[in-house]
């Protein structure tokens, strides 16, 4: 048996093959939702993953005020802040910051479902959210998936 067939091969910058995707979020629950993309921009659903390396594809992400929230989450979930100043703590609900902001909902599951590294901040320039159905990235003629 030849042992040198069986080497791990390890993906790079250069040898990655990335995609662009278009992720439709009309109806769709916000965790599980979120938990596909973060999968999808991470490269865990590909063969060649490589864990230090980012070779997840690029996610677009329409009709984001669409989103759906189960239970009484939509009101009594509480989303975090800090100002940096003394009594700085802010508090909003996904209802306010939907009315305000309707892609952070979407931005805020996601980025917090990537890894807390420089890694993480990488990953996250490849997720794209926008309100509407109508989106820039016609040049990459991004994929329409269904999750």
């Amino acid at each position: 048996m030849n042992t040198l067939s069986y080497k791990t091969v390890s993906a790079n910058a250069k040898t990655v093959n990335k995609q662009w995707v278009v992720v439709d979020a009309q109806g769709e629950i916000l965790g599980r939702l979120s938990s596909k993309i973060a999968m999808i921009i991470r490269g865990k659903n590909k063969p060649e993953y490589t864990p230090h390396v980012d070779c997840g594809d690029n996610v677009i992400v329409i009709n984001a005020d669409k989103i759906k929230l189960t239970g009484n989450k939509f009101s009594d979930k509480v989303y975090t802040s800090y100002t940096g100043y003394p009594g700085g703590q802010r508090f909003i609900s996904p209802k306010e910051l939907m009315a305000k902001h309707p892609t952070r909902v979407i931005e805020k599951a996601v980025r917090g479902m990537l890894p807390k590294t420089k890694l993480g901040a990488k990953l996250y320039t490849n997720l794209f959210v926008y309100a509407g159905t109508e989106h820039p990235h016609a040049a990459q003629s991004p994929t329409t998936i269904t999750l």
